[in-house]
């Protein structure tokens, strides 16, 4: 392996460790949050399955987005469906053999890439044309979307531009998992491609987008409407009862 073999090998394991350290961390930190109050966006469900039904409508459909603003919900929906489309296309180069629905997905994953940058292209929009959004909008969020819509036109032009050998990468990738590293294809596009991935998944812990395991972490969307028929106590504040 060559000395950029060997910086891709480092990145990706730094990377790597960032992400998901950081993910683990910033998830213990939101499980650790209190929530002394009942506060449920109402109208609330009455039990756990209730509870567990609304998270499933929050997470798949954006429920609550869907009821707030239209065509933020269409380009956020659309951004999220190909991107989780797209992501499950790539289980491709991290599988020997790729697992039979990976490849029934393919030809579908192949295009999800254009509806991705398509959802991004109206939020982008919306951050700019909205004077209420742009004002809340800071640097940060732009550079996301650059980043996303980076990843997106580089991912798309190794399969409608200049298609890459994707032999030789899965070779790379499956020499991270396996530690045995093997060199990437030298390839600008796929290089680049993997250089913003792994820049993506560094800042990913400390960003914004660390909205979506937030959600499952929200008190006003995971609590049940129970403070009628039993009394709602933190542990921090039973323990504190129990002192006493």
């Amino acid at each position: 392996m060559g000395a950029v073999d060997l910086l891709f090998v480092i990145l990706s394991y730094a990377a790597t460790l960032l992400f998901l350290g950081g993910l683990a961390w910033r998830i213990y930190r939101y499980a650790r949050v209190p929530a002394p109050l009942k506060i449920p966006t109402m109208p609330a469900p009455t039990s756990r399955a209730g509870v567990v039904a609304r998270m499933a409508r929050e997470v798949v459909l954006f429920e609550s987005l869907f009821k707030g603003q239209k065509w933020t919900w269409l380009f956020g929906w659309v951004f999220h469906a190909a991107l989780a489309l797209v992501l499950a296309r790539h289980l491709r180069y991290f599988t020997e053999p790729v697992w039979g629905w990976v490849v029934l997905i393919q030809p579908f994953g192949k295009y999800a890439g254009l509806a991705m940058l398509a959802g991004l292209a109206g939020l982008w929009i919306r951050r700019l044309a909205v004077e209420r959004v742009r004002y809340i909008t800071g640097p940060s969020d732009h550079l996301i979307l650059a980043l996303l819509v980076a990843i997106g036109l580089t991912g798309a032009a190794t399969r409608f531009a200049a298609r890459t050998d994707i032999v030789a990468f899965k070779a790379f990738v499956l020499g991270l998992l396996r530690l045995d590293p093997q060199p990437i294809p030298h390839d600008p596009l796929v290089m680049a491609h993997l250089l913003l991935v792994l820049v993506l998944m560094a800042v990913f812990p400390f960003s914004k987008l660390l909205h979506a395991p937030g959600v499952f972490f929200s008190p006003t969307r995971n609590q049940v409407d129970d403070a009628r028929e039993r009394r709602h106590l933190a542990p921090w504040a039973a323990a504190l009862e129990q002192s006493r």
